[in-house]
């Protein structure tokens, strides 16, 4: 298991900045995939920026090349600086850890509201 806090959200105008932390309880090395994802309402969670295989990271096309997903395995903690922040980037933010062992498994933080005003 794995539990996640976030830190970070809050409300910005259009053209700032936040970051996002993500502090796991334990080891990110132990844990096989974190990302970030969002949901606004009426919509589904998607993808914001993820650490995949190899770790390589995968992007939404709405946020390349304005948000950064980092990590600093010494702190168990995940990172998303947000830049250029726009109004349709206003959503609940969720830190997300997948495990693969004994099977596949998600685990999720508690969100954290991100407000970007215009």
């Amino acid at each position: 298991q794995v539990q996640l806090v976030e830190s970070g959200g809050g409300l910005v105008q259009a053209g700032g900045s936040l970051r996002l932390s993500c502090a796991a309880s334990r080891s990110i090395f132990s844990i096989n995939a974190m990302g970030w994802y969002r949901q606004t309402r009426g919509k589904q969670r998607e993808l914001v920026a993820t650490f995949i295989s190899g770790g390589r990271t995968n992007y939404a096309d709405s946020v390349k090349g304005r948000f950064t997903i980092s990590r600093d395995n010494a702190k168990n903690t995940v990172y998303l600086q947000m830049n250029s922040l726009k109004p349709e980037d206003t959503a609940v933010y969720y830190c997300n850890a997948r495990l693969v062992a004994p099977y596949e498994i998600d685990y999720w933080g508690q969100g954290t509201q991100v407000t970007v005003s215009s």
